[in-house]
């Protein structure tokens, strides 16, 4: 089985690596720099999932449910816990 605590927290690293800062000090990254990303593609199994998950438990955000390569590629996915 996945473990999705350990999945999440590579999420997490991910983010910070691949994204940049905000006013407020938030961490964003966008799903197509993520989806794209060469190190992720190999972390993540299912990398929409870790999302998923990672959102169900307030780790991040995102606008919409679904994030689909090519279509989502814009939306910012935040940190919201350091």
């Amino acid at each position: 089985t996945m473990n999705v605590e350990h999945e999440i927290s590579l999420l997490v690293e991910e983010i910070r690596r691949l994204g940049t800062k905000n006013a407020d000090g938030q961490v964003s990254v966008k799903f197509g720099v993520l989806f794209a990303d060469e190190k992720c593609a190999n972390l993540f199994e299912a990398l929409v999932g870790t999302l998923k998950a990672a959102k169900r438990r307030k780790i991040v955000t995102y606008h919409g449910e679904l994030l689909l390569q090519g279509v989502h590629d814009n939306v910012d996915i935040m940190l919201l816990q350091d």
